[in-house]
């Protein structure tokens, strides 16, 4: 597997099962959206690594969704990819100008579609982003979605590794609870700030007393993830 999660979104369920069966075969996670609306619901709740959207949906267009996403801070580094039908020119220049990162036109051929996903991907993600970040021997491999101190493998759960992964990915930073529920459980979901206290609990619990120290409370904000000891 490799890790990467991609959004499928288009009105014809044969094409969103065939454009599945590819990505499942070259190793990404996938979701399903018929819809605008459901797509964007799914992609502020599960943030995924890159959007595949058809032109033309009742509803509301690839290129309406395409642009909101680019116009909102918080979705508009997700590469978005258009597949349409549509192969005039001015069609493909008005899907860039929004901000799509690429544009395939339909037919089109799964090895197509994937060697064009995998190149979008290089271009959008940061070198060295999957690489796995060491802390004071506490290690996370987004690759493997593994957690490890030394050789021993820590077991958590799958909302305590988000949380972990997020908060070493932006260390020395305090971020308040409103802010983690954003951006590690999603913006749609409706759940009271005190959550996120008991899912740090249980991730401090889960690296331990000798690592604890790692996941700081910051009065009156939130947590911060340091190296550095508080007094």
């Amino acid at each position: 597997m490799t890790g990467k999660k991609v959004l499928i979104i288009d009105d014809e369920a044969p094409i969103r099962e065939m454009i599945a069966v590819a990505l499942e075969m070259a190793g990404y996670e996938y979701m399903e959206a018929e819809n605008s609306q459901q797509a964007h619901e799914m992609i502020v709740d599960h943030r995924p690594d890159l959007v595949l959207v058809d032109w033309m949906m009742p509803g509301g267009s690839g290129v309406e969704l395409t642009r909101r996403l680019k116009k909102d801070p918080t979705t508009a580094e997700i590469p978005v990819i258009m597949l349409t039908a549509k192969s005039e020119e001015d069609n493909k220049i008005q899907g860039l100008e929004v901000g799509a990162d690429d544009y395939i036109t339909k037919p089109f051929s799964p090895r197509e579609l994937v060697a064009r996903l995998k190149a979008v991907l290089r271009r959008a993600t940061p070198q060295g982003v999957d690489d796995p970040i060491e802390v004071e021997g506490l290690l996370l491999d987004p690759i493997s979605q593994r957690v490890s101190i030394g050789t021993a493998p820590i077991e958590m759960g799958p909302t305590e590794y988000r949380l972990l992964k997020f908060l070493m990915t932006h260390q020395e930073r305090a971020y308040s609870r409103a802010q983690l529920l954003d951006q590690v459980w999603g913006g749609n979901v409706y759940v009271e700030e005190r959550t996120v206290d008991v899912h740090i609990r249980r991730l401090r619990k889960a690296i331990g007393e000798s690592h604890d120290f790692l996941i700081q409370t910051v009065r009156g904000t939130g947590y911060r993830f340091s190296a550095k000891r508080t007094a």
